[in-house]
């Protein structure tokens, strides 16, 4: 009985994800060739991945000193072997 699930699902998922790569890739191609205003919009598309970039840098840093600051109250060791 458990000899059969494996392939079922691994199966299942190549084709949902396939198909989802297909409709994917041709909404962009779709895109792209509707749109007359290129470069305008390649410049917003930078300027929203930088702030993303920048947002998720900052959190990293916070979790970072959080991380930090509980491990020194609790009194746990944080040499390196």
């Amino acid at each position: 009985m458990m000899d059969w699930t494996p392939i079922v699902f691994v199966t299942f998922k190549a084709l949902v994800l396939c198909t989802g790569m297909f409709f994917a890739i041709k909404w962009h191609y779709d895109q792209g060739k509707k749109d007359k205003d290129k470069a305008k919009q390649n410049r917003a598309v930078l300027r929203a991945s930088g702030k993303v970039v920048a947002i998720f840098m900052l959190s990293l840093l916070a979790l970072g000193i959080v991380t930090f600051v509980v491990v020194r109250m609790a009194g746990l060791e944080m040499t390196f072997p």
